[in-house]
């Protein structure tokens, strides 16, 4: 069965010529041209894939993202018509998967589509690995969720995929690099802010002072490391 990819952007020419390459490499296609109308397809249609521009009416394309990631970890690309990181560090706080700046190529958007899927499929098979208990944190892949001390903790698709691996490998330390191919997969195109932002974001969540941090550790000039 054909993969489903909703693409939604408020230029017309944009939606046509992405559901062209997207459908000429096999995908099902569906579209819309407002937040608001995205939100409904992807809660009826659960897509397999969105991709997803930041400037759209009603809803922009940060609160659709947020919104979805209550509610579950559909991969999402954002579209971004601004050359600042600041739209791209906000989306990728929120929960984004992968981000592509306008003007771009559509083949380019096309292989970050099948990158992303990529990685999916992989996190569909870390699925059936063990849960850990360290330190008062229980992470169980088969359910996606986190408690730290029989508290439920929120976290986004990548930050629980961030946490997983770290904590599957205590005290292992690994470059900004390393863990850009590990955790996004080597096709992922991004400066290792990436990780920093994820790293902040996860440390608000499970650390008692996210200043002072005991889990996710720096070790300075290296990268990271998880201490139980």
């Amino acid at each position: 069965m054909a993969q489903t990819i909703l693409v939604v952007d408020d230029e017309p020419s944009i939606v046509e010529v992405l559901s062209l390459y997207l459908s000429r490499e096999g995908y099902s296609v569906l579209s819309a041209d407002n937040g608001e109308t995205a939100l409904n397809l992807a809660r009826e249609a659960r897509p397999d894939l969105i991709v997803l521009d930041i400037m759209l009416p009603y809803k922009s394309g940060l609160e659709v993202t947020s919104l979805l990631r209550r509610e579950h970890n559909i991969p999402i690309i954002l579209l971004t018509a601004r050359s600042d990181e600041i739209d791209r560090i906000a989306g990728l706080e929120i929960g984004a998967d992968d981000y592509v700046v306008k003007p771009f190529s559509p083949r380019e958007v096309v292989a970050r589509v099948k990158a992303v899927l990529r990685r999916a499929a992989v996190v569909e098979k870390d699925l059936e690995q063990k849960s850990l208990a360290i330190g008062g944190i229980v992470i169980s892949p088969g359910e996606r969720s986190v408690t730290l001390d029989d508290r439920q903790v929120s976290l986004t698709a990548k930050e629980f995929d961030l946490l997983y691996f770290l904590a599957s490998q205590p005290r292992h330390v690994f470059s900004r690099s390393q863990l850009l191919d590990h955790v996004w997969g080597t096709e992922f195109i991004a400066d290792e802010s990436t990780v920093t932002v994820h790293v902040r974001r996860l440390r608000e969540k499970i650390e008692i002072d996210a200043s002072h941090p005991t889990h996710v550790v720096t070790v300075w000039g290296v990268g990271y490391k998880f201490d139980g």
